[in-house]
């Protein structure tokens, strides 16, 4: 199962560990949580993605173009939910203790939403959101050269409802 686990990281299928957008997320809490949903999405997916979209959506295409992986887990929470919303904060301070920079930080009504990016150089490098509420948790990496862009383009192009929402250049860790 290792073998096989390391050749299917190697071969792009899983998010690469050594990219500079992988955030390193610990757990939101055996006890407390059942993890209902892992994904783990590299660039041999994704350039799949890029040409089943390439003609019909050129504009999720290059946004596609530029990502190295994403990763998804989601929690159904069956313990204490306040437990997990701590577990959450933590690995958000974590993420800061390691060059992530919160850009968003949503706390009302007994949920909790943070985003932190990485950059260097002007260049944004990862994106991690955090949520949880009282029923479930969402943690999602993002992985790549991320021009927030490509974002609200692929959203109209999806015809996915969104906010407005303006981007705040992001400081550069280093």
């Amino acid at each position: 199962a290792v073998g096989l686990l390391c050749s299917l990281a190697a071969c792009g299928i899983t998010a690469p560990r050594h990219n500079e957008g992988y955030a390193d997320l610990g757990s939101l809490g055996v006890f407390d949580t059942d993890r209902t949903m892992a994904l783990s999405i590299g660039p041999t997916l994704i350039k799949i993605a890029v040409w089943a979209t390439d003609e019909d959506e050129p504009e999720t295409a290059a946004l596609l173009r530029e990502l190295d992986g994403v990763r998804i887990r989601i929690y159904e929470i069956d313990g204490d939910a306040e437990r997990v919303a701590d577990r959450a904060r933590e690995m958000s301070s974590q993420l800061q203790d390691h060059d992530w920079q919160p850009v968003m930080l949503i706390q009302e009504d007994g949920e909790q939403t943070s985003m932190l990016v990485r950059s260097r150089s002007e260049r944004i490098l990862g994106l991690t959101l955090i949520t949880s509420d009282e029923d479930e948790a969402v943690v999602i990496n993002v992985m790549g050269n991320l021009d927030p862009a490509h974002f609200s383009e692929a959203m109209a192009a999806l015809d996915v409802d969104a906010p407005d929402v303006e981007v705040a250049s992001v400081q550069s860790g280093g």
